[in-house]
């Protein structure tokens, strides 16, 4: 069972809204609580972009791409990190994962499924 379970993707119209969700289902809260938070995305024939992060703290970081139209945040008790999106648009369109980042600021765990999202009229 992976670490990370993300869910929420869809299909959307351009303008449109979603929320992801990433649940760490075998973590205690004790070891959520801590770790720095990431939502990545990925297209096909493309590297795994990182687009967001929060970290223990909730301070936030976005890439260029989704400033002003994403905002993470977390749930330590229920040990979730979630992705509000708004006015998304076609080239949001990609597989979204979720993971930790360690001291490096790379990914923390292997990769889980992800959830696609798709934009489209």
């Amino acid at each position: 069972q992976a670490q990370l379970v993300e869910s929420g993707g869809g299909l959307v119209q351009p303008g449109g809204s979603l929320r992801l969700s990433c649940l760490a289902p075998r973590m205690i809260f004790s070891v959520f609580s801590p770790l720095h938070m990431a939502w990545y995305r990925q297209v096909p024939g493309k590297e795994r972009e990182l687009v967001a992060s929060i970290t223990p703290g909730s301070a936030t970081n976005y890439a260029d791409e989704l400033k002003g139209r994403a905002t993470i945040s977390r749930n330590n008790s229920r040990k979730t990190v979630y992705l509000q999106m708004s006015n998304l648009r076609p080239d949001d369109t990609a597989v979204y994962y979720c993971n930790a980042l360690n001291s490096a600021k790379q990914p923390r765990y292997g990769w889980g499924q992800g959830t696609q999202v798709t934009v489209s009229s």
